[in-house]
């Protein structure tokens, strides 16, 4: 999983990729709940690149896709939106990997 460090790495990826971009905190327990598995979910999509996006940093990113709420998934084709699993719920690994699998 590739972490996000600027506003034209997130534009770059949005737009000339197909991206599945995870927002995250440091602080938020869910997150860490689901951290553990996310490299079996990676490893089960090898046609998404992954992003992380640690939502403290880039709060007007979240605020431009309707991110109110973490864990929070978000996927990109060619800088159009294809799916959200956005939310402030705590997230299983069941449940993330059926929303890809509804993308792809």
């Amino acid at each position: 999983m590739k972490n996000l460090e600027t506003i034209e790495q997130f534009n770059e990826w949005k737009n000339n990729e197909n991206v599945m971009m995870y927002f995250t905190a440091g602080w938020c327990p869910d997150c860490v709940v689901i951290e553990p598995v996310l490299p079996e979910i990676e490893e089960e999509f090898p046609s998404f690149t992954f992003i992380k996006i640690n939502r403290d940093n880039f709060i007007e990113i979240c605020q431009e896709h309707d991110v109110y709420g973490i864990p929070s998934f978000l996927g990109f084709s060619n800088g159009k939106e294809t799916g959200r699993f956005v939310s402030k719920d705590r997230k299983t690994k069941e449940e993330i990997v059926e929303f890809i699998q509804g993308l792809s």
